[in-house]
């Protein structure tokens, strides 16, 4: 009954709202669920539009009632029972007040309270969609900004200063080597966790769709990164990743720094795509209203049937493992999110 009065609403998919440093994403949540259940405000015996609940409601239920009245007869004044029609009283939206009181909004691949960019929500069906997401393990885009010269306890710029260094050495030839070598250590890593037989026609097709990916929960993977700006002390990255958290990523800038033989905080954690959602697609604060959100639902339903079907259809395949794949898996990789940018450099050098 509920989920036919959601699909009545038009609320019924997956959405991406732009999330504010700042804020914490489940807070973001509850604010959307808040603007969308708006008070029900009765004015006279007509409610006032108010988001869902001004949506047109169904027809009051009526009842036969036999109500007493009097007649004139022969005899003067009688009284007599007269059919008539009234509303139920218990259905009336005067009585029972507004139809939507809860609305379950499921949440996306979360943001920290520092970071913003976009944050995927999901109504009605699209909280089975948001799972359907996580098992498809799509990668994440960020925006990642850095300044050399000081550390901090938590590789924040906010966070408690425990060391100040130089960085005139510091070169943009220099941060994209490191770069480099950070890419190309995590997509041999990639590559064992995909447990793919790369020999194999199907490695070939996966790797044509790049869809070669784990379709597992593993330690965070970079799949990509780059520098977008260098004006020391500032830099700016773009980190393409998987499994990630925003303060791994923070730790990332911090170990770049120390690799560089120097220092680094993070200024700046933003996502710019989500899966299948970008900053273009991404709710800002004052169109966060039923009638953008059941825009920007239907707007992407197409893309998000098509992306998931075509990330999640090659599971059956890759899900054949290799034992010997999984066993040298096993044996030689460790987590990414404990591993200095120094360690990785070695581990490269070795491994070369």
């Amino acid at each position: 009954m509920a989920a036919g009065r959601v699909a009545r609403t038009g609320l019924n998919g997956l959405f991406a709202v732009y999330k504010p440093p700042g804020v914490a994403s489940l807070r973001v949540r509850d604010t959307v669920e808040t603007l969308l259940l708006k008070d029900y405000v009765p004015l006279f015996s007509v409610p006032f539009p108010v988001e869902l609940n001004s949506l047109e409601q169904p027809a009051v239920q009526q009842q036969v009632r036999f109500l007493p009245t009097t007649v004139e007869g022969n005899a003067g004044k009688e009284l007599t029972l007269t059919v008539t029609q009234l509303p139920v009283l218990a259905a009336h939206p005067l009585v029972r007040g507004p139809e939507f009181t809860h609305l379950k909004i499921g949440a996306g691949h979360r943001l920290d309270t520092k970071s913003s960019g976009v944050f995927v929500l999901g109504v009605g069906h699209g909280n089975k969609l948001l799972t359907d997401m996580y098992n498809a393990h799509l990668t994440r885009v960020y925006t990642v900004r850095g300044l050399f010269g000081k550390a901090t306890d938590d590789f924040s710029d906010t966070g408690r200063l425990i060391e100040k260094t130089t960085f005139d050495h510091v070169t943009r030839d220099k941060l994209e080597r490191i770069l480099a070598v950070i890419q190309g250590t995590n997509h041999k890593a990639l590559l064992m966790h995909s447990n793919i037989d790369l020999k194999t026609q199907e490695a070939y097709e996966l790797a044509v769709e790049g869809l070669i990916r784990p379709m597992e929960k593993t330690p965070p993977l970079i799949t990509a990164i780059r520098c977008l700006q260098f004006a020391p002390p500032e830099f700016q990255l773009e980190i393409q990743c998987l499994h990630e958290t925003q303060q791994y990523l923070r730790k990332i800038v911090h170990e770049i720094g120390l690799e560089l033989k120097s220092t680094a905080v993070c200024t700046q954690v933003r996502r710019i795509r989500d899966g299948f959602f970008t900053l273009d697609s991404a709710l800002l604060r004052t169109h966060w209203n039923l009638q953008n959100i059941r825009n920007s639902i239907q707007d992407s339903k197409t893309k998000v049937k098509v992306e998931l079907q075509r990330s999640l259809g090659h599971q059956p395949r890759s899900g054949k493992r290799h034992t010997d794949m999984d066993q040298v898996a096993e044996i030689k990789l460790h987590s990414t999110e404990g591993t200095s940018a120094s360690d990785l450099t070695q581990k490269m050098r070795t491994t070369s």
